[in-house]
C-alpha cells in the first residue's frame, strides 16, 4: 500500500505526518523555530529554518511511524501564507523572509489601494483589499527601504515554496497560497497583468501558479538522502494553511462549512463560484479544488480570549467549561467582547479591545466562563452571517480545535450558528490537507472530493435546540450592538 507524507510549514514549527492510501494517519511529529523581531511590529523567519525543520520532522515521523521512507509514494507541502521570500539567481535567499504577522506596511498597503484607485478595484482585480498581512506590501517595502536587496531579486516564493526549492530544485507556487499576495487574478488563476503593470513588478521573478494536486517536481538525491526518503518523489503543488486545512477537514464542496477555534478562530466555507465581499470584511482565495474557490473569515482571539481566562483565573480549561455549563444562555446578562489583539472579522480594526458588559452584583464566576464561551461564537457567527449574506448556502458546519473537544461547547455552537455540526474523525489539518492531495497527484484518487470522502468520516453530529436557538438570535443582536457603540472609545487618544 502507497503511503504519504504532508509537511505543514508553520509559524512555530513545521508538522510532518504520514498517512497510508486509505487516508489513515501512522504518525505526526513537529520540530520548532523562533520568530525574529528586530523592531516593535517587525516577524521575520529565516528561510533554511524551516527547511531543517522539515528534515528533522520528517526523519522524525518516519522512526515513530517505524516506517521506510523510501516508501513513501507521495509529498504535499503547506505552509503560513503571505511571507516573503526573496532569492538570487542561484536559491540563495537575500534577507529574512517577512511573514504574515508582520505590521510594518501599513504605508504600503494603503498606497496600493491609492495607486489602484480605491478599495472597489483592487478587490475587482485581486479579490482582497490590501492588508499588511499579503504579500505585495512586503515587496514594495523592501524596494523602497531596501533598493539593493531589490536589485537582486531574481525570485519570489512563499514559504512552503522555498521548501520546495530546496526539495525540488524547483521555482513553483500553487494558486491557493498566491491568492494572498494581492497580485494573482483569480478568475483566472494567473497572475494579474494590470496589477503588475501598475506597481511596476518583473514577471520573471514570479513562479509559475499550478493547481494544489498538481506535481510540480520531484525530491533531488541530496534533499532525498538528507530526509530519509527516496530520490525522484513527487512533489504536488499542496496549498496555503488555510485552504490546505479545508481539504484536511473535507471542506471541499459547496454546502460544507468549518468552524476551527484555535488561538485565532476561521469560518471557511466552499464556494464553486467566485464571490468577493466588496467591503473585504471576509477574504476570497483560490481553494485546493481545481477550478473553485473558498471565503472565510478570522475571529483573531477565539480560543486566545479562552486562554486568556484561564491563566486569568488559574483554572482548567475542562472546570471552567463545567462552571459555563450551570449558567444560563446569555450569562444571567453578561457579554463579553472577545477583541482582545483587535480584530478583522468583520470590523477591521486593529485598535478594538475585549471587554465584559453587564457585571452586576449577582454575576457569578459561572457566568464569566459562560460569557467568554457566547462572546467568542457570537463573534465567529458575526462571520458565518457574514458569509450567508453573500449566498454562500451552509448545510453542516464542520467543528475543529478547541472549541470541538468540549460537548457543552459543541451544543453551544450549534445553538449560535443555527446549524447542524458535526466532528469529523481527524484533526491534522493542514498536513493532513496536503497528505491527501499528494495521494490525488498520483493517481490514488481521481479528484480531491474523492479523497475526502474516502478518508473523512462524520463522527458525531449535533442539531441545534429549537428553543435555545430563539434565545440566541436575540442574544446575538445584543452582543451585535455593543461594538458600534463602543468603537470611538477603543480609537487611539
Amino acid at each position: 500500500m502507497a503511503h504519504y507524507l504532508g509537511l505543514d510549514i508553520g509559524t512555530s514549527g513545521t508538522k510532518a505526518l504520514i498517512m497510508d492510501a486509505r487516508g489513515r494517519v501512522l504518525a505526526t511529529a513537529t520540530s520548532e523555530y523562533g520568530v525574529l523581531s528586530p523592531h516593535p511590529g517587525w516577524s521575520e523567519q529565516d528561510p533554511r529554518h524551516w527547511y531543517a525543520a522539515c528534515v528533522k520532522a520528517t526523519r522524525s515521523v518516519l522512526r515513530k511511524a517505524r516506517f521506510n521512507g523510501r516508501n513513501v509514494a507521495g509529498i504535499g507541502l503547506s505552509g503560513q501564507m503571505h511571507g516573503l521570500v526573496i532569492t538570487d539567481r542561484v536559491g540563495k535567499p537575500l534577507r529574512p523572509s517577512i511573514i504574515w504577522n508582520d505590521q510594518r506596511t501599513a504605508a504600503e498597503a494603503a498606497e496600493i489601494e491609492r495607486m489602484v484607485g480605491g478599495k472597489a478595484k483592487l478587490i475587482k482585480l485581486t479579490g482582497n483589499a490590501a492588508m499588511t498581512s499579503f504579500t505585495l506590501t512586503k515587496l514594495l517595502w523592501v524596494r523602497r527601504h531596501e533598493p539593493r536587496v531589490y536589485d537582486n531579486i531574481r525570485h519570489m516564493l512563499l514559504p512552503k515554496d522555498y521548501v520546495r526549492l530546496r526539495m525540488t530544485g524547483e521555482y513553483v507556487g500553487d494558486v491557493s497560497d498566491m491568492s494572498g499576495t494581492l497580485m494573482l487574478d483569480q478568475r483566472t488563476r494567473q497572475w494579474s497583468k494590470p496589477m503588475l503593470s501598475k506597481f511596476q513588478i518583473d514577471a520573471d521573478i514570479l513562479p509559475p501558479v499550478v493547481e494544489s494536486h498538481d506535481i510540480t517536481g520531484r525530491l533531488t538525491r541530496k534533499a532525498a538522502d538528507e530526509m530519509g526518503l527516496s530520490a525522484g518523489t513527487p512533489v504536488v503543488g499542496g496549498g496555503g494553511d488555510q485552504p490546505a486545512g479545508a481539504v484536511g477537514n473535507g471542506v471541499v464542496r459547496a454546502g460544507l462549512t468549518s468552524a476551527a477555534i484555535g488561538t485565532s478562530g476561521v469560518v471557511y466555507v466552499h464556494s464553486d463560484r467566485y464571490r468577493t465581499d466588496p467591503h473585504s470584511r471576509i477574504n476570497t482565495f483560490c481553494s485546493c479544488v481545481a477550478g473553485q474557490w473558498c471565503m472565510f473569515g478570522c475571529i483573531l482571539s477565539a480560543g486566545g480570549s479562552f486562554q486568556w481566562l484561564r491563566d486569568t483565573l488559574n483554572d482548567s480549561y475542562d472546570k471552567l467549561t463545567a462552571q459555563a455549563a450551570k449558567s444560563s444562555p446569555g450569562g444571567n446578562g453578561v457579554f463579553f467582547l472577545p477583541y482582545l489583539t483587535g480584530e478583522r472579522t468583520p470590523h477591521a480594526d486593529p485598535h478594538a479591545r475585549g471587554g465584559w458588559f453587564g457585571i452586576s452584583a449577582t454575576t457569578t464566576r459561572n457566568d464569566l466562563a459562560r460569557s467568554v464561551l457566547e462572546g467568542v461564537t457570537f463573534a465567529m457567527n458575526d462571520a458565518l452571517l457574514l458569509l450567508r449574506s453573500h449566498g454562500q448556502r451552509i448545510s453542516q458546519i464542520r467543528l475543529s480545535g478547541g472549541g470541538a473537544r468540549s460537548a457543552f461547547w459543541r451544543q453551544l455552537q450549534a445553538n449560535i450558528y443555527g446549524s447542524t455540526c458535526v466532528t469529523i474523525n481527524c484533526e491534522e489539518g493542514p498536513a493532513y490537507g496536503v497528505a491527501l492531495l499528494a495521494a490525488v497527484g498520483c493517481g490514488e484518487f481521481d479528484n480531491v472530493p474523492q479523497a475526502c470522502r474516502a478518508a473523512i468520516e462524520v463522527t458525531r453530529t449535533i442539531k441545534p435546540d429549537a428553543r435555545q436557538r430563539d434565545v440566541y438570535r436575540k442574544l446575538q443582536q445584543r452582543f451585535d450592538r455593543l461594538y458600534p457603540a463602543l468603537k470611538s472609545e477603543f480609537a487611539p487618544a
